[in-house]
């Protein structure tokens, strides 16, 4: 099978699971619809990106056995259904369970099974293929935006819901079908020697580079999870934007967030995963810094939101390919599963410490010095000795 099949497969199904960042857009609609308050709408998000990264234990643990073509099909299924099933939601309640636990799992589902299948196909270009099917999951707000803000317009949000599950659910269908294994589980490159240096999930626990890892994506994903769930709120807020134009936001995020991930990753095939990744916090803290003490201009408040939106999914770009580097790639489903666990933690910090200071620059200010920490903890971090097996 010709390798660029499978990289197409997993753009289109990361697309359309991809669309789940385009919450910031159903905030208001479902405010003025039902009257809930924005932290109530907003926690939706927050509990579907929890799911979904909690899911990705159990879906790498699966791709790896029974293949990543019937995994990822799951996880559509259970996405596009979500999603449409939101269509009914008249409660919070309702809404948190069809959005945030029954489409989160669907993004858990099928978000591991592009990278890992794409990892083994590419091993000799890791940060660039990685790149590009994160980079895909990234532009899937951009592709979706446009259709979203027509729906709910002419419809209303909560058909909005209806169309977006169904178109979800059968473009990703077809994507899915193309994600299938190399038969010797790697396709090799001529003078390309791949690590064979492969560590089991209970060897990887026992190593100190995991637990530093996994602190490195949480204090790195933080800020980006944040932004790009309240972009539009953010503009309205801070910078004095129409809601219109600081819905533009969110093309922006996504096109910067994409081209992060595509220009990162391959960047760190020739800089180095550890220290590009410390340049991109560097990025996220003055950023952070200049929302939290600046009063935002329409120039300012873009460029801001864009640098943290690159650096995010620089570092999302990143961080499967050290995953694969440091532990190999024969339980790479399994083992990123849990590294990931990270960036759905990350997803629930950040509305935790919105909530309890209830105001957007000193939660800026308390996520730079969490940057600052992050960026350390990168100078710390080694990869693990075969010997600790």
């Amino acid at each position: 099978m010709n390798r660029w099949l499978v990289v197409l497969g997993a753009v289109i199904v990361q697309i359309c699971v991809g669309s789940i960042y385009t919450w910031s857009l159903f905030n208001q609609p479902l405010m003025d619809k039902y009257g809930w308050l924005n932290n109530e709408v907003y926690l939706a998000y927050s509990i579907a990106i929890f799911v979904f990264a909690l899911i990705t234990i159990i879906s790498g643990r699966l791709q790896d056995k029974i293949g990543p073509r019937k995994v990822s099909t799951i996880g559509i299924l259970l996405y596009g259904g979500g999603i449409a099933l939101s269509s009914t939601a008249n409660s919070l309640i309702q809404l948190y369970f069809f959005y945030g636990i029954i489409a989160g799992a669907g993004v858990g589902f099928a978000y591991v099974c592009p990278l890992s299948t794409c990892l083994k196909w590419f091993p000799d270009k890791k940060g660039f293929i990685t790149g590009i099917t994160v980079g895909s999951f990234g532009l899937g707000s951009l592709a979706f935006k446009s259709i979203i803000e027509y729906f709910i317009e002419n419809s209303g949000v909560s058909v909005t819901f209806l169309y977006l599950g169904a178109i979800c659910t059968v473009l990703g269908l077809i994507g899915s079908q193309f994600l299938i294994n190399p038969r010797n589980n790697t396709h090799r490159k001529e003078g390309f020697c791949e690590n064979s240096n492969n560590f089991s999930v209970k060897q990887m626990l026992k190593t100190k580079s995991f637990y530093l890892l996994w602190m490195i994506l949480l204090l790195g994903s933080l800020s980006g999870l944040m932004i790009i769930g309240l972009a539009k709120d953010i503009g309205t807020e801070l910078a004095g934007l129409d809601a219109s134009v600081a819905a533009g936001a969110v093309s922006v995020i996504a096109i910067f967030n994409a081209a992060g991930r595509i220009l990162m990753g391959a960047t760190s095939d020739k800089a180095g995963r550890i220290k590009v990744i410390r340049l991109l916090f560097l990025f996220i803290i003055i950023s952070l810094i200049i929302m939290s003490f600046i009063e935002l201009s329409y120039i300012l408040f873009f460029t801001c939101v864009s640098s943290i939106a690159f650096s995010f999914g620089g570092i999302m770009a990143i961080f499967p390919a050290i995953t694969s580097e440091y532990y190999g790639n024969k339980n790479l489903g399994a083992n990123y599963g849990l590294v990931f666990q990270a960036y759905g933690m990350g997803a629930l910090v950040g509305p935790m410490i919105i909530s309890s200071i209830g105001e957007f620059q000193a939660t800026f200010l308390i996520a730079a010095m969490l940057s600052i920490l992050g960026g350390a903890l990168t100078y710390v971090v080694t990869p693990p000795s075969p010997s600790l097996k």
